[in-house]
């Protein structure tokens, strides 16, 4: 029986990772290159250590000012973020929880300041039990830690939570801590490579969070 839900954050409930992509691309643009899909997506839900703008000098054969084009991307991506709200369906998913009484948590491989700082100004913090984060763990996903900690703090079993994810790397993660999946991709994740999960959904708007947990609930029932 689902007890719990889990959110992944960046990507899922608000879409930084698109405009994150975008910014970068349009950046490369400028200095000749291109940043391909394919190689961003390797760092999307995770924290490989990947650095676009070595990766930039490495294309255009010559030194870049790192400190310089990092501020001017975090100018771009701030100012773009300040106008950007919850992804379509998001809060509809948490009040609905909230109606069914369940425990609703958040695991993060980006660090508590950043996602508790969003989830106030779109003001859906006070929705949340818990919030798991790179504060918290040694490794962030594709590794389970993440979600283990924030199922034990919501004090639930792995199989009681339903998570939902919108990279590759999380999803692993959340089947690798033995839960429930439900994919919700954006613009930038659509084409992953995902593990087998639960459901996959084009939007949270697309299918209310009652009827989902019930065909999740059956597919379990069936196994």
């Amino acid at each position: 029986m689902i007890k719990g839900i889990i959110f992944d954050f960046d990507g899922l409930i608000f879409d930084t990772e698109t405009h994150q992509y975008h910014i970068l691309q349009e950046m490369f643009g400028e200095h000749g290159s291109e940043l391909p899909l394919a190689l961003w997506q390797n760092e999307i839900g995770t924290d490989s250590g990947f650095s676009p703008f070595h990766y930039m000098e490495e294309q255009i054969g010559k030194p870049v000012e790192h400190a310089l084009l990092a501020e001017k991307y975090e100018e771009k991506f701030l100012s773009t973020l300040s106008l950007e709200k919850a992804r379509d369906g998001v809060e509809d998913y948490l009040q609905m929880a909230k109606e069914l009484e369940l425990k609703i948590g958040l695991a993060s491989s980006s660090s508590y300041r950043w996602v508790s700082g969003h989830l106030k100004n779109l003001d859906l913090y006070d929705y949340f039990h818990c919030i798991r984060t790179s504060d918290h763990v040694e490794k962030v996903k594709p590794d389970p830690a993440l979600y283990i900690q924030a199922a034990q703090c919501l004090e639930l079993h792995p199989e009681e939570c339903l998570v939902f994810e919108d990279s590759a790397h999380g999803a692993m993660a959340a089947k690798r801590a033995g839960m429930g999946c439900v994919i919700v991709p954006n613009k930038v994740t659509h084409t992953m490579d995902f593990c087998e999960v639960e459901h996959r959904l084009d939007s949270m708007a697309d299918m209310p969070l009652k009827d989902l947990i019930e065909y999740v609930s059956s597919l379990k029932a069936d196994r």
